[in-house]
């Protein structure tokens, strides 16, 4: 997890708006954390952020806090749920229960490899 500060209000989580997949999913995050995160295009967002490498941003949601933390992949879709305080839980498990992380991140990477095809 990087740094950046840029004085946020609200977390961000940027994604690939070009993605049908990661629209999908964006939408619904949306309703679920009930406008507690900021949600943005990695084609807009991406010039706030140098510090963060382009191939990051096609990569992987990359997920900045108020305090400008970066982290990316199933750990910054695990933050962005956490918005929501009733979906904290996935961050905990993530956080403390030993292989979660692993494996997350593992599905994550599958998943963000055969978007275009979902």
């Amino acid at each position: 997890m990087g740094n950046l500060q840029d004085g946020r209000r609200k977390p961000l989580l940027i994604y690939d708006g070009e993605c049908a997949y990661c629209k999908r999913q964006v939408e619904r995050l949306r309703r679920w954390t009930h406008g507690a995160l900021d949600l943005e295009p990695y084609q807009t967002a991406a010039a706030r952020f140098p510090s963060i490498p382009p191939d990051a941003f096609r990569r992987a949601v990359q997920f900045v806090d108020t305090r400008g933390a970066v982290s990316s992949g199933a750990e910054a879709a695990f933050r962005a749920l956490a918005t929501n305080p009733r979906l904290g839980g996935f961050l905990w498990c993530y956080e403390r229960v030993p292989g979660v992380a692993a494996v997350s991140e593992r599905v994550y990477r599958l998943v963000a490899r055969n978007r275009g095809r979902l």
